[in-house]
């Protein structure tokens, strides 16, 4: 495997741990602050951050923030998946809202396709589509009745729109990139998101007594700026020039399985063991995507 396509993977395997984080660490501060206010200051915060880092690293050009369009549009994009996923863990487990985001391969296989032109080979169909069948059987909490009904929660519904975002956000760096340092485009859609989520939530986000916050909303919130928001977007950007766009997207199979580690770590206990069989399914349609990797 050529050195670029193992970064690629190494890089996406933090991505998956840090992701997790955010459903179980997230749920603890959902109901807290709005999601859209809360998202619009994170995405400030992490604005100013990595506008520091391509400051003191000099790797920013004039040049780089040509057709700011492109950055605008892929912050407002990604921004509908962090929103959507806190209003998601207001009325859901962490487990079950992070199972909805194993459906962001196949999707981004569909996106990939529609605008790209990626082919899809039959393992990576075998393994979406394994990946899918356990990511259901976790959404509708192994109850066959339930899916043979679809009785869909409403946090898994809508953090549906939230992970189908997520997906088109992926395939459209790779096609609106034009060549910048991943630092440096990380920064411009920090800026889009944090311009286009302003522009959305400023009066939820002037009507929130930021100041009488609690310390431990202010240490998850310092987390989700620091690792799953500037670190996470640098690692699947970074990913997303070494690998086709479903393989980056194939590391989503394993969060289920790290927010059940941290559950367990935070004290929340283990989910049902027949809830565990979907996240099994799911790490087995990683390893089939996986496999051959050069050949796949």
């Amino acid at each position: 495997m050529p050195k670029s396509q193992l970064h690629g993977h190494l890089a996406m395997l933090l991505m998956s741990f840090c992701i997790a984080g955010s459903f179980s660490l997230g749920s603890e501060i959902a109901n807290v602050v709005l999601p859209d206010a809360l998202t619009a200051i994170r995405f400030v915060t992490a604005a100013i951050f990595m506008g520091c880092i391509i400051t003191l690293n000099g790797k920013a050009k004039r040049r780089h923030f040509a057709a700011p369009w492109r950055f605008l549009l892929l912050g407002a994009v990604f921004s509908v998946y962090f929103v959507a996923m806190f209003e998601a863990l207001k009325i859901t487990a962490p487990v079950s809202t992070s199972a909805v985001a194993t459906l962001i391969p196949l999707m981004t296989a569909i996106f990939g396709y529609a605008l790209l032109r990626q082919a899809m080979t039959k393992r990576m169909a075998l393994a979406l589509a394994i990946g899918a069948c356990g990511a259901l059987w976790v959404i509708f909490k192994a109850d066959l009745n339930a899916f043979v009904k679809f009785d869909l929660g409403l946090g898994e519904f809508i953090f549906f729109f939230g992970a189908a975002a997520h997906a088109l956000y992926t395939v459209l760096f790779r096609k609106l990139n034009r060549g910048e340092p991943v630092t440096v485009s990380t920064f411009g859609v920090m800026v889009g998101g944090a311009i286009a989520l302003i522009i959305y939530s400023y009066q939820n986000i002037l009507d929130t007594n930021w100041l009488e916050l609690p310390a431990r909303f202010w240490l998850i919130f310092t987390y989700l700026v620091l690792i799953t928001t500037s670190l996470t977007f640098f690692l699947t950007q970074f990913a997303a020039l070494r690998l086709p766009s479903a393989k980056v997207m194939a590391y989503t199979y394993l969060v289920p399985s790290w927010v059940i580690l941290w559950e367990w770590v935070i004290g929340n206990g283990l989910p049902d063991l027949k809830i565990s069989v979907g996240v099994a399914i799911t790490t087995i349609a990683l390893l089939i995507l996986l496999k051959n990797e050069e050949k796949a």
